[in-house]
């Protein structure tokens, strides 16, 4: 019943760990019972109170020191040892924050801005081609020490390919904004047809960029503030690119020699590199669908060589079967 309940305010719109809080349960704790199975609720702890916790009397204690005029500025780390100079212990610091915390009376007070809770962006799963982009801009060392060129790039999720690019000398919304349309009108993308991913970037939260996407109809999509991890399809293809031996060892000595540079390697990427998670075809080939019967050979050919040396084989063949979708930041981590 726990788990139905659950189910059924999260498929009304509610998020799962409002639910949780609700009902008395720990996000954590409803995740572990999912993943083991263990039936509807797995609360199995005892119903009386325990033996160690404060009476009513220490707790009125606690709450009295720590709202009392010596110690009502400081935090718990600072009260405990000082009550332990005077010879006198209440209970620890843990226990003071948990019951500060009840009575809502922990408040952040430091100059500084308090911590801000980050939630994951949603998940997007695609299903082919032109569902979901990602793009980043990544620097590349120019000519004179402290001066960079800017590799815009556009991913398409699904299928690797580098739908769109540019190289700038410059990092700004007008160019990111050309690059996207130019993208748009050569893959054919209609309205309200793709989401678009990134960071948060200047190019990517400027104000004209925005309300660009928003009138040709494209979703967007942001990573949490300095957490890479959220836009892992185009942090791993610029890492492909600055390490692939091709790439200079040394800086760029120019624009033009820059760009030279990516489109060789574009091409490559797009149309030679057999990519691992895509079953060792290349982008450019899924993307247009000629993986499908590229890997359905693939397959056949494996059969035929365990049909003539079946000795050599002590289980089924490899699977070559076409990956069918692909989550841009799934909500189970394990996917």
């Amino acid at each position: 019943m726990i788990l139905g309940l659950i189910d059924e305010a999260v498929e009304a719109g509610a998020r799962q760990a409002k639910a949780c809080e609700v009902i008395g349960l720990d996000a954590r704790t409803l995740q572990r019972w999912r993943a083991q199975d263990i039936g509807d609720d797995g609360r199995a702890g005892p119903k009386h109170a325990p033996g160690n916790k404060l009476s009513a009397m220490e707790r009125a204690r606690v709450l009295a020191i720590a709202n009392g005029p010596q110690y009502r500025d400081v935090s718990p780390k600072q009260i405990v040892p000082r009550l332990a100079d005077e010879g006198v212990y209440v209970a620890s610091e843990s226990t003071i924050y948990r019951i500060l915390r009840e009575e809502k009376l922990l408040k952040h007070r430091e100059p500084s801005k308090p911590p801000t809770e980050r939630y994951k962006p949603k998940e997007y799963v695609a299903t082919g081609p032109n569902q979901v982009w990602s793009w980043d801009i990544t620097y590349l060392c120019g000519p004179v020490r402290g001066t960079f060129f800017y590799f815009y790039a556009v991913i398409d999720v699904w299928s690797r390919k580098l739908v769109a690019w540019t190289l700038e000398e410059v990092e700004c919304a007008e160019r990111a904004q050309a690059m996207i349309a130019a993208a748009c009108e050569r893959e054919g993308v209609d309205r309200d047809q793709l989401v678009l991913h990134s960071d948060n970037g200047g190019p990517m939260k400027a104000a004209t960029f925005l309300a660009y996407l928003q009138k040709i109809g494209m979703a967007t999509s942001f990573s949490r503030p300095s957490v890479s991890n959220d836009n892992p399809y185009s942090e791993s293809f610029f890492r492909t690119a600055k390490y692939r031996p091709e790439y200079p060892k040394k800086p760029f000595e120019s624009l033009e020699k820059a760009r030279a540079w990516a489109t060789s390697f574009v091409d490559w990427y797009n149309t030679e590199h057999r990519h691992s998670s895509i079953k060792f075809v290349t982008p450019h080939q899924r993307h247009t669908g000629e993986d499908v019967e590229l890997l359905a050979l693939r397959s056949l050919l494996y059969e035929e060589a365990k049909a003539r040396s079946p000795r050599r084989w002590t289980g089924t063949t490899r699977d070559w079967g076409r990956v069918g979708e692909v989550a841009l930041n799934p909500e189970d981590e394990a996917a």
